[in-house]
């Protein structure tokens, strides 16, 4: 890991000492190994100064892009293979300039849950690095390897790919398209009875505190005017009283990002009441492979979903009642 370090680090001094770029989006540490903070560095001096990088760097740095590639100069910013796809997507969208931005793109072999790890016995964490089907640890106890799908993000178990979709120049390998298994939970919802599912939802949805959290870290949640900002609407803040508006706030997020999520599952990492919002984007990315034919937001700049792109071979609303039998 030190070397990757030394690598991305001394890159990202190069490009600008060479005026390639003006700024980096990057990490730095926080007060724990397991903090990772997205950053912008702004000069050669705080890059040397605090830059960082480990397997707990889970964030997409892709959105950072949406006002720091607005800024004069090239911003360089370092994107594991599903931030990439995110980066498309805002392409499209035309929320970024490609021509402001150089992509660093860095291999990923999975990123650590700390939650997870201190389920699994961790105390005092030195330092934990993925290994492969490993992760070694370094605590209070030791050094000692654990299995890395007991410890991995969902979403890095669950990955859909490390292949890198685009980049300028790439430290590391990129990888291939995966075999993901990230609709099976969804798949089992699915089997569930109406009822058996609207209570998982009711169960789940009702410890949302409207942190907004999920909203604000989404690269797909980029309007400069959000409904939910009205004060005026009377849903700009979480109603204690009423069960059904912390519902309605996810379900109309879930469909304002319809056929344009990544599937980055940044809402899920960053939600603290560990509500497991991803599964609300995977059923509408499932039911679009399903319905439309397989389609992957991201995977090509410009490419259009689906759902705006009308042809006569669309399916027709009969069949998605008929199919499932208990949808």
């Amino acid at each position: 890991m030190q070397e990757m370090i030394n690598i991305m680090k001394n890159r990202a001094i190069e490009l600008m000492n060479d005026g390639t770029v003006a700024r980096v989006i990057g990490w730095s540490r926080g007060e724990f190994v397991y903090d990772m903070i997205p950053t912008v560095f702004n000069s050669v001096e705080d890059v040397e100064k605090s830059f960082a990088y480990s397997d707990f760097c889970g964030s997409n740095l892709s959105k950072y892009l949406i006002e720091q590639g607005s800024k004069e100069g090239k911003t360089l910013v370092f994107l594991k293979p599903c931030d990439t796809y995110s980066f498309n997507q805002l392409l499209t969208e035309h929320r970024i300039d490609r021509e402001k931005v150089y992509v660093v793109g860095i291999e990923c072999q999975g990123k650590l849950n700390y939650e997870l790890l201190k389920k699994a016995g961790v105390k005092r964490l030195v330092s934990a690095d993925v290994e492969g089907d490993t992760v070694t640890v370094t605590d209070a106890k030791g050094t000692y390897t654990l299995p890395a799908v007991d410890v991995l993000a969902e979403r890095c178990v669950n990955c859909k790919s490390r292949k890198h979709v685009v980049y300028d120049e790439l430290i590391g390998q990129s990888g291939e398209v995966l075999d993901s298994h990230r609709f099976d939970m969804v798949a089992e919802l699915e089997a569930l009875s109406p009822t058996e599912r609207f209570e998982f939802w009711q169960e789940q949805l009702s410890k949302c505190i409207r942190c907004n959290a999920c909203r604000k870290v989404c690269p797909a949640c980029t309007c400069e005017k959000c409904v939910f900002d009205n004060d005026a609407s009377g849903i700009a803040t979480k109603a204690n009283s009423d069960s059904f508006e912390e519902k309605m706030y996810h379900i109309i997020r879930a469909f304002h990002v319809v056929g344009r999520c990544t599937d980055c599952g940044e809402c899920s990492r960053v939600c603290p009441e560990n509500i497991p919002l991803h599964l609300l984007n995977r059923k509408f990315i499932k039911d679009i492979n399903e319905l439309y034919g397989e389609y992957q937001a991201g995977e090509e700049a410009g490419s259009r979903n689906p759902l705006v792109s009308y042809t006569t071979d669309d399916c027709e609303p009969d069949v998605v009642y008929e199919r499932g039998g208990n949808e």
